[in-house]
C-alpha cells in the first residue's frame, strides 16, 4: 500500500520501498546498529544488508497514511541493546514523520543478531 496525501496542487504518493530506504538509511546513522538483517526462512540464516539493500530489512505498512515500521537488525556487540533500540526509535520516528508527513504509530525493532565490530 501507498501513502497518499492531497494538496491545493494535487496529490503526493508515496511508496513503502521509498520510505524503507530512508528509514533504513537513517537508521545506519544511529550508534550501536552494525546493519539491518535479512533472514532467510529456509535455513535460518542472518545476512548483514549494505548500502542499497538497507530496505529488505524493513517492513513499513502504511494505515490511514499512519504508519508501522519493522526494522531487523544487527548491533554492535558490548553495546545496550535497550539504549540502541530507544535511540533507533527516536532518531527515525522524528526524521520519518519530517520526511513523510505522515504519523508514526508504531516502531518495532527485531535484534536479529550481535556483531563485532573492527
Amino acid at each position: 500500500m501507498k501513502g497518499r496525501m492531497s494538496t491545493e496542487l494535487g496529490s503526493i504518493v508515496i511508496d513503502t520501498d521509498a520510505i524503507a530506504q530512508y528509514a533504513g538509511s537513517e537508521a545506519m546513522e544511529c550508534f550501536g546498529i552494525v546493519g539491518m538483517a535479512a533472514v532467510s526462512m529456509k535455513d535460518g540464516l542472518v545476512k548483514l544488508l549494505k548500502g542499497e539493500n538497507l530496505g529488505r530489512g524493513i517492513n513499513v505498512v502504511i494505515n490511514d497514511n499512519r504508519l508501522t515500521v519493522d526494522f531487523h537488525v544487527i548491533v554492535a556487540y558490548g553495546v545496550s541493546i535497550q539504549a540502541v533500540a530507544r535511540n533507533l526509535i527516536d532518531s527515525v520516528k522524528y526524521k520519518l514523520e519530517k520526511y513523510t508527513g505522515f504519523e508514526v504509530e508504531k516502531i518495532n525493532i527485531f535484534v536479529e543478531d550481535v556483531r563485532v565490530i573492527d
